[in-house]
């Protein structure tokens, strides 16, 4: 499969989105002594993370860890309590298995479920930079 040029962008866009939200991340979490207001948003992408990393290399992308890195990656920036560590690792894994039990080889529906999760991470990501790292 080559590669698509979503893939560089989704990278780009995420890393972006956690360096310029890390600083509202803080102080959501001091002032409400909880989650940040993008956590359903850090879930979501978690879980697209998690579904890329099973989905990408199946239909033969040479990205054995890249989408598992890219999650750690986030983890680190955003350095969640063990409960939020949890819950964004469970988020992973749902997306992982979600897929890994329905898809064997790589298939047009597969292919397209691939690409799709490009943008919407790529998306979700660019929108976290824009609504939180702004204020």
């Amino acid at each position: 499969m080559p590669r698509s040029p979503l893939v560089p962008l989704l990278s780009a866009a995420l890393l972006a989105g956690l360096v310029i939200a890390s600083p509202q991340r803080a102080l959501a979490q001091a002032t409400q002594g909880g989650a940040p207001p993008y956590e359903a948003e850090l879930l979501h992408l978690a879980e697209i993370l998690g579904a890329l990393h099973y989905l990408r290399p199946l239909c033969g992308a040479a990205e054995a860890t890249r989408w598992r890195d890219e999650m750690q990656a986030m983890l680190d920036i955003e350095a969640p309590s063990g409960d939020r560590r949890g819950q964004l690792t469970s988020a992973f894994n749902t997306g992982y298995e979600s897929y890994r039990q329905v898809y064997r080889v790589c298939t047009p529906s597969a292919e397209l479920a691939s690409q799709r999760y490009l943008e919407t991470g790529a998306k979700l990501a660019r929108d976290v930079a824009t609504r939180y790292g702004s204020n």
